[in-house]
């Protein structure tokens, strides 16, 4: 309920292996580079169009006025008679413009999005296939939101900032070139001048912007400040904590007003510039220019002194721009870069070594089995487990939480693969079965059942996408769900909301159970599947599941050990090991029995 600490702001810097990586979106457009080349095409053709206009423009405002000498010989490629002519070739040179920028737009664009929904279709493919090692290492918000953000950084680039920057460059060039033609002595002095101060002016800005940038920050920080103290309350008063949150407010709108302050007296600078050397450089150029067009032999014509302004605005305006469009190519190639590392990282589908695709019975054996995540490989979660279920055999494991209960249903899912040990599906190694198709042979019901946004129908089809109606609402009737489904008034056609919100947490279980159900696995991976239930919940939940277990090989992880009471075999884990195995009778009759106590422990807890 504090002030947080600022955070450092990574900076963008652009390496060899990062320009290297942008290259690769190349390779992307490789399938649309002839109508890509045609857009190019109409990019110099709407820049050469552009570049004319001033040239006209001189024509048509020096009518009238003082002929050149040799100064003239480039307007003397376009002859026109009178301003009418002129003004007529400047309509037809904006439609032509606008017929070439039109092209340019709409083929940069398509190109844009096809290349963008290609990259979209292989990062999301690749993210769905990543291993779940990746996920621990990485949290879903932050990775959604960098694809989204990386992704929309791309589309302004591909789309405008590149086209824009090579225009611009193209500009600056060309408009040097036909300075230094319409008279050297001025280009050298508007060349000394107006580049420069432009730069200064966008530094100067970019400067600005980035002390207001702070005041939103500090701004936005001070607004967390009273909404966590506001929202907490009650802690700061019953810690009599007022005036430390007064205090930490204080001191962030002091640096509010500071940096406002600050930002405020380099604006007034900034306008003082402006003012005096921006505008002074052009008055300072035209009245050089002006110079040149007076006496009886002038040096520069009054057609081509317009055209020079024209061209030098145009130019101010180029270089001015070229600064913010390179800050945005340089944040496109970092955008690009990271994409191109989720596209390069290795999935699930790289790093799959297994082959075979036997017929599964459904058979488990651990043999010997360690393992620790990767994340954290200095603490060993399970230490050489062996365990084994025959086919259509209940196993459960017990045991405190942090025993290795979950881990092991992640290792039998292939979420993971083992440190040391084996572990065998129908006597074959895991690792040497196709992973889509041993998971095809397996369903998971958690304890937190995630249904997706959509209809009931939908999630229920989330088991078998190819199943029929028919499939569907049998599935639902033996998970006990088929009455409180046809009980709401668009039955099937029901929306569960985000996350499944809409729903009751037993109703959600039922789904996931009817989903599992659809599924008929060959293995059954039950993960606390009634532990958040209420008792009338529980029982239709646990009359559902024990149906779904009817010849299948399930695994049960439950802290309620009313629900494993007719498992055929019961693991009791501490410490990631096994310290007891047997059946229910077996493992009650331990006297002092880890087992023993804990349905004691849960009598006591019950009466």
């Amino acid at each position: 309920m504090f002030r947080p600490k600022k955070e450092k702001k990574e900076k963008i810097k652009l390496s060899k292996e990062s320009i290297r990586k942008a290259r690769h979106i190349f390779s992307y457009l490789k399938k649309y580079r002839l109508i890509f080349s045609l857009g190019w095409v109409f990019l110099v053709l709407s820049t050469s169009a552009g570049m004319l206009f001033p040239l006209l423009m001189g024509k048509l405002l020096g009518a009238g006025g003082n002929t050149a000498t040799d100064t003239g010989s480039l307007i003397q490629l376009i002859s026109f008679d009178n301003i009418n002519q002129v003004a007529i070739a400047l309509f037809l040179l904006f439609g032509a413009q606008a017929v070439f920028s039109f092209f340019r737009v709409v083929i940069f664009n398509y190109v844009t999005e096809n290349v963008l929904r290609d990259i979209r279709q292989d990062s999301f493919s690749k993210l769905v296939y990543m291993p779940m090692s990746f996920f621990n290492r990485n949290k879903v918000g932050e990775l959604t939101s960098r694809m989204a953000s990386d992704i929309s950084q791309i589309q302004e680039t591909m789309r405008t900032t590149i086209a824009e920057f090579f225009r611009q460059v193209v500009m600056i060039v060309g408009v040097i070139v036909i300075l230094a033609i319409l008279s050297w002595k001025l280009a050298l002095i508007m060349l000394g001048t107006v580049p420069v101060m432009a730069l200064i002016a966008v530094f100067f800005g970019r400067f600005i912007r980035k002390l207001s940038k702070k005041a939103q920050d500090e701004t936005a920080k001070s607004t967390v400040i009273i909404e966590e103290n506001l929202s907490g309350i009650s802690n700061v008063k019953a810690f009599t904590n007022e005036l430390r949150a007064i205090r930490s407010f204080t001191g962030a709108i002091n640096e509010i007003r500071s940096l406002n302050l600050k930002s405020g007296l380099w604006r007034g600078f900034f306008a003082s510039f402006i003012i005096i050397c921006l505008f002074g450089v052009i008055v300072f150029i035209i009245w050089q220019g002006l110079l040149l067009t007076q006496g009886p032999n002038p040096e520069l014509s009054l057609d081509n002194f317009y055209a020079f302004v024209l061209y030098t605005i145009m130019m101010g305006a180029s270089v001015g721009s070229i600064p913010e469009l390179y800050a945005n190519i340089q944040k496109a190639i970092g955008s690009t870069e990271n994409l191109m590392n989720l596209i390069e990282t290795e999935s699930e589908q790289d790093l799959d070594r297994g082959e075979l695709k036997p017929e599964i019975k459904g058979a488990i054996s651990f043999d010997q089995v360690s393992f620790a995540y990767p994340q954290r490989s200095d603490v060993t979660v399970l230490k050489e487990i062996s365990l084994e279920a025959k086919p259509s055999q209940r196993i459960a494991l017990v045991g405190p939480s942090g025993a290795g209960k979950s881990t092991i249903a992640s290792l039998l899912l292939r979420f993971f693969e083992p440190n040391s040990g084996k572990i065998l599906v129908d006597d074959t190694n895991q690792l040497e079965i196709d992973l889509k198709h041993l998971r095809s042979h397996m369903a998971y019901v958690p304890q937190e059942v995630l249904l997706f946004a959509g209809t009931i129908r939908e999630n229920i089809a989330f088991g078998n996408p190819e199943a029929s109606e028919e499939k569907i609402v049998e599935a639902a009737r033996q998970a006990n769900a088929l009455d409180f489904i046809q009980a709401f008034p668009k039955s099937f056609d029901t929306e569960v909301g985000d996350r499944g919100i809409q729903l009751s947490g037993g109703q959600k279980q039922r789904i996931a159970i009817a989903r599992a159900l659809l599924k008929n696995p060959t293995i059954l991976i039950l993960d606390e599947a009634t532990s958040a239930l209420d008792a009338e919940s529980e029982k239709l939940v646990q009359d559902a599941l024990d149906r779904l277990m009817e010849g299948r090989t399930s695994i049960v992880i439950a802290h309620r050990l009313s629900t494993i009471r007719k498992s055929d075999c019961i693991y009791v884990l501490e410490g990631g090991q096994v310290i007891e195995s047997g059946t229910h009778q077996e493992l009650i009759s331990i006297e002092e029995g880890a087992y023993a106590n804990l349905v004691n422990l849960q009598l006591e807890q019950h009466d």
